[in-house]
C-alpha cells in the first residue's frame, strides 16, 4: 500500500483555543520544562497562581516557576541552553521574545535560591539574566551558578567571563571567580578569585554531562532545534525505514503502545488545552513531525514539517484499527491526566530499583542512571517486565489515575542524593530491532 493511501488523522480537531495570543505567530517563543525532580510549581497567569508543574509542559513570556523543599527542575531553550533550579529556588520569565529580525531574546530572573545557566551561545541569541538591582547578558558560551538570599547574592563563573552591571556599578567576573554583593547595601559588591563548593554543584555537573553525552550534534537533520535532543538520544533509537526514511522509536515500546498513551490535557491562557507528554523524551515527537505506525513494528516517529508551539498538533499517519485518541476537556481549565499505560512501580522500598514493563516507553525511567536501555528493552520484550536497578529514585511527578495528577510516596530531602559523577554511555543497539523490511538501524 502507497503512503498517499494510509489514512490521515489530525489531532488539531481535539485541541481547544480560548484565545487568540497578542502575538503573531512568527513572534511565539516556548521553552521547555525538561527536567522534574520533587515538588516544582508554576504560574502561567497572574489569576490562577500556581500549580503543580508538568514535565514537557511549555514556557512562555510572563510565567514563573518555583522549587519546593528538595524539589529541582531544568529549563531547555531552543538552542540547548539550560537553566536548573537547586530547592527553594525560583525564577521568573520576563521576554521570551523574537525580534523582526529573528534573533530570540531571552531575559531570567533569578527571585530567590540557587540557580545554574549554561548558555551554548548560539547566533542571533539574547540572554540576559537578572537578580536584585543586577543584570547581566551572556554574549559567548557561559556556565555560571547564581545564588540569591535575603540580603544578599553571588554569582559564581564556572566557565566564560561575565560583565555585570547595577546600582553600585558595573563588575567583571572571570572564570573561577565569585561576585558577591550586599543587597541590603545598595548591591555593594566585593570579588573573590575563587569559587565556593554548593551543595547541588555535583547535581548540576551530572546534568550537563548528561546532555553533553547524548545530545546529538546532527539533531538538524531531524529538528530545527536542539532542545530535547538530548533525551532522545537517551531513551530511544533511530532506524531507516524503506519508503520513510529516518524514524525514532523510544525504547519499552511494543506493538500495544501508542503515543498518546500517557500525557495530560494542561490549559494554557490564550491558547487553551494542549497536549503535554508524559515521557521524558515527550518533546520534539508531539511539536514536530509525524507519528506513524508501521506494521510489524509499531509506532514511530517520522520528522519533518512545522515546528509547533504551545498548540501542539502531531499529525498521525496510518494508526491500526481501533485506535483513537484521547479527547481533550470540553470546558474548564483543569488539567486532566491521560493514564492507559504502563507505570513503573518501585521493586523495593530503598528505591534503588524498580520494575519497568514492556509498554512504559520509558516512563518513569530516571534519565541518565541506567546503563544500556536498549539491552534492557529488549529484555523486556522477552519477559513482559525487567527490574532496573538505579540510583535512589526521588519523588517523582507521576500522572494518578482516574484524571487526577498525583505523585510517588518516595520522598528526597533538600540534599542531594549520593549519584555517580557520569552518566552511563549511551545505548548502541535497538530496544525492538525493526524487521528486515524496514532495513538496518543505526543512529
Amino acid at each position: 500500500m502507497s503512503r498517499t493511501n494510509f489514512q490521515r488523522i489530525s489531532v488539531g480537531t481535539l485541541f481547544l483555543f480560548a484565545s487568540l495570543s497578542a502575538f503573531s505567530d512568527s513572534q511565539v517563543r516556548i521553552v521547555r520544562l525538561s527536567y522534574i525532580d520533587g515538588s516544582v510549581q508554576i504560574a502561567r497567569d497572574s489569576e490562577q497562581g500556581y500549580e503543580k508543574a508538568l514535565l514537557n509542559l511549555p514556557i512562555s513570556q510572563g510565567a514563573k516557576l518555583r522549587s519546593m523543599d528538595g524539589g529541582r527542575a531544568e529549563v531547555e531553550f531552543e538552542d540547548g541552553s539550560t537553566i536548573r533550579l537547586a530547592p527553594n529556588s525560583a525564577v521568573e520569565f520576563p521576554q521570551l521574545s523574537l525580534r523582526d529580525s529573528g534573533s530570540k531574546v531571552s531575559a531570567v530572573e533569578v527571585k530567590q535560591g540557587t540557580v545554574y545557566v549554561d548558555f551554548a551561545s548560539a547566533k542571533n541569541e539574547e540572554f540576559t539574566l537578572l537578580f536584585g538591582h543586577e543584570r547581566f547578558t551572556l554574549t559567548h558560551s557561559t556556565h555560571l551558578r547564581i545564588g540569591v538570599g535575603d540580603d544578599g547574592a553571588t554569582v559564581a563563573v564556572f566557565k566564560g567571563d561575565i560583565q555585570i552591571e547595577g546600582v553600585s556599578g558595573t563588575v567583571n567576573v572571570a572564570k573561577n571567580q565569585t561576585a558577591e554583593f550586599d543587597l541590603s547595601d545598595n548591591d555593594r559588591y566585593t570579588l573573590a578569585k575563587s569559587i565556593q563548593t554548593e551543595p547541588y554543584d555535583d547535581w548540576n555537573k551530572q546534568q550537563d554531562q548528561y546532555h553533553l553525552r547524548y545530545a546529538s550534534n546532527s539533531y538538524t537533520s531531524y529538528s530545527p532545534y536542539n532542545y530535547g535532543a538530548s533525551d532522545l538520544g537517551y531513551y530511544g533509537n533511530f532506524f531507516n525505514a524503506p519508503g520513510y526514511g529516518m524514524m525514532w522509536q523510544p525504547y519499552f515500546a511494543g506493538m500495544g503502545w501508542d503515543p498518546f498513551m500517557d500525557g495530560a490535557w494542561a490549559f494554557s491562557p490564550g491558547w487553551g488545552f494542549g497536549w503535554v507528554s508524559a515521557y521524558p523524551w515527550g518533546w520534539t515527537p508531539y511539536h514536530y513531525g509525524t507519528w506513524v505506525f508501521l506494521p510489524g513494528h509499531g509506532w514511530a516517529w517520522q520528522p519533518g514539517g512545522v515546528w509547533t508551539t504551545w498548540y501542539a498538533q502531531p499529525r498521525i499517519l496510518n494508526p491500526p484499527k481501533g485506535f483513537a485518541l484521547p479527547p481533550a476537556p470540553a470546558t474548564g481549565t483543569k488539567t486532566v491526566a491521560v493514564n492507559r499505560g504502563s507505570a513503573p512501580t518501585l521493586a523495593n522500598h530503598s528505591g534503588s530499583k524498580i520494575v519497568v514493563r514492556s509498554n512504559s516507553a520509558g516512563l518513569g525511567v530516571p534519565r541518565g542512571e541506567v546503563t544500556d536501555l536498549a539491552r534492557v528493552s529488549q529484555q523486556a520484550q522477552q519477559r513482559g517486565t525487567v527490574s532496573i536497578r538505579t540510583t535512589p529514585v526521588s519523588q517523582m511527578a507521576s500522572w494518578g489515575r482516574g484524571g487526577e495528577i498525583s505523585r510517588g510516596s518516595a520522598s528526597r530531602g533538600g540534599e542531594p542524593a549520593s549519584r555517580g559523577n557520569s552518566a552511563p554511555e549511551p545505548a548502541t543497539t535497538h530496544s525492538t530491532p525493526p524487521p528486515s523490511s524496514l532495513g538496518r538501524a543505526h543512529k
